[in-house]
């Protein structure tokens, strides 16, 4: 890792609210990251072309806010093609993981390792920072991004033309029940949405240059205006959201077979006892996962056989 002195500020922040918010409430970012080389569309073409398929998920961008997952229109163009013709393709697109690409990672660190800094923190490590990957989301006009929320924490950058990212605060049960949470992370990403949300949520406009924080589990849906869209969401993972996130997957499972479970924190002696028994489970199956086949039938077997539905004959 990166642990030079000095390192310039890519992300910036109003010091009152990275100070006051981060990480548990939303706010507003800039970043000097628009036009940089990596982040152009031949460069994401070139990505598109290089990382294993099942990392690159795409369909239609004429989609409701409360999308039926098993009713995602599909666009006929192979990942290539949808970023070259992105402009004109009606899609949505998210390039998974970038930071398998070397110089992506690179990107990514280089930006959070500045916001670290800016925390008074001599590495990522230092800064809790860890687990780092990044998504590429690449939009034709006026697109929708379904109503969901992420099971990470998210500085989102803003690259090319103009987005509206709606928040919506994740405490606010009314808006997503804990059952709801649980299964948007181990089936589907996509919530149900209700117009009737719409006064609660904060939405920020974005342009070329700015963006926001997302916090872990905080619900939201993105829309492109009258341009095609780049994007990039600089993710990480503290330790404390890996063990929410095991804790939410195993209560799935035991939810699977008839024994629904309490929210993670509710009964915090058997959260210990199950996390221990599933991270040792996990670990048995983790070395399948570096085969693309063998990831196909894991996320079949865990969320159902709609779960590869971005990939043609699987």
């Amino acid at each position: 890792m990166n642990t030079l002195t000095a390192v310039a500020p890519v992300i910036t922040a109003d010091r009152d609210a990275l100070r006051r918010d981060f990480p548990l409430k939303p706010f507003a970012i800039r970043h000097k990251l628009a036009g940089h080389p990596l982040l152009s569309l031949p460069r994401i073409a070139q990505l598109a072309a290089e990382l294993p398929r099942d990392l690159i998920e795409y369909n239609s961008g004429k989609v409701a806010i409360s999308q039926d997952p098993d009713a995602i229109p599909s666009v006929d163009l192979d990942p290539v093609e949808v970023v070259k013709r992105i402009e004109t393709a009606g899609a949505w697109m998210v390039l998974k993981r970038i930071e398998n690409s070397p110089a992506y990672r690179e990107l990514l660190e280089d930006t959070l390792l500045s916001v670290a800094r800016a925390r008074g923190f001599n590495s990522l490590a230092d800064a809790g920072f860890e687990q780092v990957e990044g998504f590429l989301f690449v939009s034709s006009p006026n697109s929708t991004t379904p109503f969901h929320l992420d099971s990470e924490d998210n500085f989102f950058v803003h690259i090319h033309g103009e987005k509206f990212f709606t928040i919506f605060d994740n405490n606010d049960r009314a808006i997503v029940s804990d059952g709801e949470i649980e299964r948007s992370m181990t089936k589907h990403r996509n919530l149900k949405y209700d117009e009737s949300f719409a006064p609660r949520g904060n939405e920020f406009r974005l342009f070329a240059g700015d963006g926001c924080y997302v916090p872990y589990q905080w619900p939201h849906w993105v829309r492109t205006a009258d341009s095609f869209s780049i994007s990039m969401a600089i993710t990480w993972k503290t330790r404390e959201v890996r063990r929410l996130n095991d804790l939410h997957f195993f209560n799935s499972m035991l939810r699977g077979i008839g024994l629904p479970q309490q929210p993670p924190g509710n009964q915090p002696v058997r959260d210990a006892f199950k996390l221990a028994f599933y991270r040792t489970v996990t670990a048995t199956i983790r070395p399948l996962r570096a085969s693309m086949a063998m990831r196909r039938v894991l996320r079949r077997i865990a969320l159902g056989k709609k779960a590869n539905y971005y990939l043609k004959g699987a």
